[in-house]
C-alpha cells in the first residue's frame, strides 16, 4: 500500500526522484517506438504508486519502495509488449465516464463518441430528454455506448446484448458503478438471431465488427493483439456483420425511431445499399475527429 502523498509539504528529493524516474521511463518507451511515451510514463508511475492520475515531473511523490518498483517494472514490460494503458489499469474514459474493460470487450475509443453526439442531438430535436425512450445496443461490449447515452437521457431505459457472457458481465458492472443499473439491462444474445421478443426501440446503437479479415494483421498492436477478434473481424470484405445485423435492426426499430451505427473507413455506400434492401433509409452521416465518416443514421423507410 503506497503512503498517501502530503502535497502541503515540499520534498526536493522526492521531486527530483519523480523527474528522474519519468525521464528514464520516457526514454525506454520512446526507444520502443511508443509515440505516447511521455504520457504513458506519467500514467504508469501513477499506477505504480497506487494512483489513478498521472504523475507530473514537478510533483512531490513518496519515495519508491521495492514493491512499487517491481509493480512499475511489470507494467512497463506489458506496455513494451504493446498492451495499451487502458488494459493495464483496467479501465478507459469514454464520454467523460469510466468504463472497466476486459479481454472480452473492445477498448472504447473517441471515434465511437461520434454515435453518442449524433444520438444526443437527435434526442434534443425530438424532445427525447422528456420522453421515456427505449434504447437498444447491439453488441454492447463494455456497455459504453448504451450507458453513455443513458447518462444524457435521464428518462430513458436501455437493453444491451452481446454474444460473449464475459462482456455482458463487464457491462453490468459498469452500469452498477455508474449508478445506471436500474435503467440498463444486459443479456447474452446474438444480433444474428431473432430480436422480435425484445419489442420496439426508439434508439438503436451498434458498433459491430467491420474490419476486413485481411486488414487485421496490419492494425496497431494494441488493437490486433488486445481487442477481441470477435469484435473486430467483419469477414473478407468487412461486410459480413451488416448482412446479418441490418435485417434484425430493421425488425425492432420503431417507426419514428433512429438507428446509429459505426462503420469503417469507406463503408458508407456499401452499408447504405445493404440497409436499403431491408427497408432502412439513410438519414445522416457524421464524421469523427479525423474527418472520416464514422456514424450513419437510419430510420424505417416510409
Amino acid at each position: 500500500m503506497v503512503t498517501p502523498v502530503d502535497h502541503e509539504k515540499t520534498d526536493p528529493t522526492a521531486q527530483q526522484e519523480a523527474s528522474i524516474i519519468l525521464y528514464g521511463l520516457e526514454q525506454t518507451l520512446a526507444a520502443a517506438g511508443i509515440a505516447s511515451a511521455k504520457t504513458d510514463a506519467r500514467c504508469l508511475l501513477g499506477m505504480a504508486l497506487g494512483r489513478d492520475d498521472a504523475v507530473l515531473p514537478h510533483e512531490d511523490i513518496a519515495p519508491m519502495d521495492q514493491v512499487c518498483a517491481d509493480r512499475l517494472a511489470a507494467m512497463v514490460a506489458r506496455r513494451l509488449e504493446g498492451e495499451p494503458i487502458s488494459r493495464i489499469r483496467g479501465w478507459r474514459e469514454f464520454w467523460s465516464l469510466r468504463f472497466a474493460v476486459s479481454p472480452a470487450t473492445l477498448d472504447p475509443r473517441p471515434d465511437s463518441e461520434t454515435l453518442i453526439e449524433a444520438a444526443v442531438r437527435w434526442a434534443l430535436r425530438n424532445a427525447g430528454k422528456d420522453r421515456p425512450l427505449r434504447l437498444l445496443d447491439l453488441g454492447t461490449g463494455s456497455g459504453c455506448l448504451l450507458l453513455a447515452l443513458l447518462s444524457e437521457l435521464p428518462k430513458a431505459q436501455g437493453i444491451g446484448i452481446d454474444i460473449n457472457p464475459d462482456a455482458v458481465a463487464t457491462a453490468r458492472r459498469n452500469a452498477a458503478s455508474l449508478g445506471l443499473g436500474d435503467r440498463a439491462a444486459f443479456a447474452e444474445h446474438s444480433f444474428t438471431d431473432d430480436l422480435g421478443s425484445l419489442g420496439g426501440f426508439d434508439v438503436i446503437l451498434s458498433n459491430p465488427p467491420y474490419i476486413p479479415t485481411g486488414e487485421i494483421d496490419g492494425l496497431a498492436v494494441d488493437v490486433r493483439s488486445f481487442d477481441p477478434a470477435l469484435a473486430l473481424d467483419g469477414g473478407a470484405d468487412g461486410m459480413a456483420c451488416w448482412a446479418q445485423l441490418l435485417p434484425r435492426l430493421a425488425a425492432v426499430l420503431a417507426v419514428d425511431g433512429m438507428a446509429f451505427v459505426e462503420i469503417g473507413r469507406g463503408q458508407e455506400n456499401a452499408v447504405t445499399a445493404a440497409a436499403e434492401k431491408v427497408n432502412l433509409q439513410l438519414r445522416d452521416s457524421h464524421c469523427d475527429l479525423a474527418g472520416i465518416t464514422r456514424c450513419l443514421t437510419f430510420s424505417i423507410k416510409m
